[in-house]
């Protein structure tokens, strides 16, 4: 069983940066590829990005290309994401995810979400 919970969300105006947390539970946390997924009002739950076991490899959804990163410490149990450059259109309730299988879309836990809002 592996806990998550987020933090960092707010309210940011466009451009500006925020950084969110992810911290896990257990001593398992190594074991898992980690990800972020975000869902928009009156939208469906969306990949982000993604980060393999030992942070070596990476992968971002188009639309953050260049713009987010993630990052993790398998010492803290934790995975970052970095958002730069934030856009309107990235307000979302952020979600991390923990996930056995790297680069597929089946996720074995999740967090509570943090809210992110970006003014225009």
């Amino acid at each position: 069983q592996v806990q998550l919970v987020e933090s960092g969300g707010g309210l940011v105006q466009a451009g500006g940066s925020l950084r969110l947390s992810c911290a896990a539970s257990g001593r398992t946390f190594s074991r898992y590829a980690m990800a972020w997924l975000r869902q928009a009002p009156g939208k469906e739950r969306e990949f982000v990005t993604a980060i393999s076991r030992s942070g070596s490899s990476t992968y971002y959804t188009d639309s953050v290309k260049g713009r987010f990163t993630i990052s993790r410490d398998n010492a803290k149990n934790t995975v970052y994401l970095q958002m730069n450059s934030l856009k309107p259109e990235d307000t979302a309730v952020y979600y991390c995810a923990a996930q056995v299988l790297y680069g597929t879309n089946k996720y074995d836990y999740w967090g509570q979400g943090t809210q992110v809002t970006v003014s225009s």
